[in-house]
């Protein structure tokens, strides 16, 4: 049989020789082609009905449902992972402060939404924006860091206005899951340490206080000036400060080993304006510590301050002001008729020595009080105030550390200094006068010329002492041992 070419292949085609007869029968037909698809049609209405009335529906639905899952595609398994790192977490969340610093790092040209402010002191403060992400690498594995606000009202019971506007903050972080052990053992550890590295080139102290009505804690950079170098305290007294300070934090291991909280604490008196809070803010900037400025008068009950108290950071001061006016409390216990409506003493002591007082460390506890005498004993005892320094009125040491702050005057123990007589004279004053710190500074400050100033200090010292004379009161400092 002789082979045929493709074209003659096609005219075969096109003719039908190659066909069926039937075929193109059917193909000549259109009425045919629509004959054969009504039978067709007819046989599945057919059988449908068959089936409805001979299958029960339960047994149809469970037929489709398996005829679904044959050709359903399966969804894709969840490859990702997300660990959420709240701020709060029975305390400052020490991942979350981490995270915060570490993450300010990584903003870059990536980065789309951020919030800047401004304060008179300082330039351009940039922080995260609501939803914002932050990408990074870890030892090739990517990470994605979300940071998320939520605002809620919190009301008051019985109260029927809106309630308090409250922000809670955590960030997201989301990485392939087969990656977990290396995140949360080697990554998380690398977020702290490198946070403790760039706080360490550029920490800016923080002054923490309450938020409305004590519901949480709120923060301003804390750029106070006060240093020892420029605190008029008497110089036996403020080198015994500094040394207590230094020794507190290099006793990690000695607290550890004895079995005691590592915190110290601190009782301020005397009357006002003799420097307690510039005493404070010197320690703050010595240690390089934040400070909870902690006011009693805001908070309601014991469990509320303990909440507070947790939510303080490790390295810090809580200073709580005017300790003997803050408020009134109760001596041991709440009130009988609702002991759980009242800030007690016994709660506060409770968290400065108790079972409560172990959630932290590195921690300096400071009372203040213009009257001494009226505080309840139990707050003076050692382990809870454990040394006590008189701030009293301003000395002659002290005078002459504020004029050569204020006045730039040099030690003037030479005979022929130009200020020596009026010096002599101011020193006979003091002994005799009392008069604060404050009040010889804002004296100093009312001119720029050293003799017009200090003629103004000799008046006011001659006026103090006709209204009132000295009463001989020393600065003292009471150091009870560990």
């Amino acid at each position: 049989m002789s082979r045929l070419s493709i074209s003659e292949i096609l005219l075969l085609v096109s003719t039908g020789d190659m066909l069926p007869g039937n075929v193109m029968e059917i193909m000549a037909s259109p009425s045919s082609l629509f004959s054969a698809y009504a039978s067709f049609s007819g046989s599945i209405m057919l059988v449908r009905t068959m089936v409805n009335d001979i299958v029960p529906r339960p047994v149809q639905a469970y037929l489709w449902q398996a005829i679904q899952r044959l050709f359903k595609t399966n969804p894709p398994v969840q490859e990702h992972l997300t660990l959420v790192v709240e701020e709060y977490a029975y305390g400052r969340n020490e991942i979350f402060d981490a995270a915060e610093i570490y993450l300010s790092s990584k903003i870059d040209t990536n980065t789309d939404r951020l919030k800047i402010s401004k304060s008179s002191k300082k330039g351009v403060l940039v922080s995260f924006a609501k939803d914002e992400t932050i990408l990074d690498t870890f030892d090739g594995v990517e990470l994605n860091w979300k940071f998320v606000t939520v605002t809620t009202r919190r009301q008051r019971r019985g109260s029927s206005d809106e309630g308090e506007e409250s922000k809670e903050q955590h960030f997201e972080l989301s990485f392939d899951k087969k990656h977990k052990d290396k995140i949360i053992g080697t990554y998380v550890p690398f977020v702290i340490e490198k946070s403790s590295e760039i706080k360490g080139k550029e920490k800016v102290l923080k002054m923490f206080t309450l938020r409305g009505y004590g519901r949480s804690w709120s923060s301003i950079d804390l750029q106070h000036p006060s240093t020892f170098d420029t605190l008029a305290m008497e110089p036996e007294q403020k080198k015994a400060v500094m040394n207590d300070l230094d020794r507190f934090l290099g006793r990690r291991e000695f607290y550890k080993r004895v079995g005691r909280a590592w915190k110290r604490g601190y009782l301020l008196y005397g009357p006002p304006g003799t420097g307690k809070s510039s005493l404070v803010a010197a320690m703050a900037n010595h240690l390089k510590f934040n400070v909870y400025d902690l006011q009693l008068s805001n908070i309601r009950t014991d469990s509320q301050l303990r909440e507070l108290l947790l939510e303080t950071g490790n390295s810090s001061i809580l200073v709580i002001e005017d300790i003997d006016c803050s408020i009134d409390l109760p001596e041991r216990s709440a009130s009988a008729q609702d002991p759980r409506s009242e800030l007690t003493l016994s709660g506060l002591l409770n968290f400065i020595d108790g079972l409560w007082s172990t959630c932290g460390d590195e921690r300096i506890i400071i009372f203040t009080t213009n009257h001494v005498e009226k505080l309840d004993p139990a707050l003076l005892r050692p382990g809870r105030m454990d040394m006590h320094i008189h701030m009293s009125y301003c000395t002659y040491l002290g005078f002459k550390l504020l004029a050569a702050n204020y006045l730039e005057i040099p030690d003037t123990d030479d005979e022929n200094h130009c200020h020596r007589r009026v010096f002599t004279e101011i020193k006979g004053l003091l002994a005799e006068t009392q008069v604060t710190p404050a009040e010889v500074a804002e004296e100093l400050m009312k001119s720029e010329n050293p003799g017009v100033a200090l003629d103004g200090l000799v008046k006011l010292l001659k006026q103090k002492k006709k209204e009132a004379p000295a009463d001989g009161k020393l600065e003292t400092v009471e150091e009870i041992e560990d």
